[in-house]
């Protein structure tokens, strides 16, 4: 019999920023109560939409009216802090845990581990930016690449990652960007130059994960058991 722990995989769920975030915060909530065990869960946003830091206060007045493919851009406030994200043509992960020893940097980094290496597994090297605190003067995320960031071989930022401690347990997710438009980029962020995303051709998110899934047994040491959402949950998730 295996001793290892057992953690929650919610499948891949496509659904508003606003739900996206609600289940996160509920995730926390019930893993701090004991009600959940640690989980993993991948998401896209649709329609697609920028995610404000908690406490990001200001942000430019157009990013209320933008649109994509004929889709109004959704602006949801994340639990989590740092600057705004861009979600669109991206894969966003969350883990829920509890039990980290260290920093919240050493935590950010025990945690990117399955990210590093589900990606390797899929031949895409990842390590962690290099940027100083100056990144907190600007306002897209992307645009800098900190030390809880995961970057590619030429610098390009792929995966930027965001973080809520409470009581114990850990919230972090982040956006792994796989087909960005840089038409909506230029829109969002203005005269920011838009760093294009070179990724092994016909990768699919399925296979993305796949590794990252496999990635996380093994980094974690754990066993993953998937578990979708049930009817009571969605009830206490949306009426919170």
């Amino acid at each position: 019999m295996s001793n290892k722990q057992v953690w929650r995989l919610i499948p891949f769920l496509e659904a508003s920023g606003s739900v996206q975030m609600a289940i996160d915060r509920w995730l926390l909530q019930q893993h701090l109560l004991g009600n959940c065990p640690a989980t993993l869960r991948f998401y896209t946003w649709s329609p697609p939409a920028i995610s404000l830091g908690y406490h990001q206060k200001t942000y430019p007045q157009h990013w209320e009216n933008l649109t994509w493919k004929g889709q109004t851009l959704d602006l949801v406030r994340r639990p989590t802090g740092g600057r705004a994200v861009l979600h669109q043509g991206d894969l966003t992960y969350t883990v829920v845990t509890s039990g980290l020893v260290g920093n919240r940097l050493e935590n950010y980094q025990q945690i990117c581990e399955f990210l590093i290496q589900g990606w390797r597994a899929i031949d895409v090297q990842l390590d962690y930016g290099t940027a100083g605190r100056g990144y907190i003067h600007n306002p897209n995320c992307f645009g800098t690449a900190t030390g809880a960031d995961l970057v590619l071989t030429d610098e390009t930022k792929l995966i930027g990652s965001a973080q809520l401690r409470k009581g114990g347990a850990i919230l972090q997710h982040g956006s792994m960007r796989l087909q960005p438009d840089a038409e909506l980029f230029t829109q969002v962020f203005g005269g920011e130059s838009f760093q294009p995303v070179h990724l092994p051709a016909n990768l699919s998110v399925d296979q993305i994960m796949t590794a990252l899934i496999a990635a996380a047994r093994d980094v974690f040491n754990i066993e993953i058991a998937t578990q979708p959402l049930c009817l009571s949950e969605w009830d206490e998730i949306l009426s919170s």
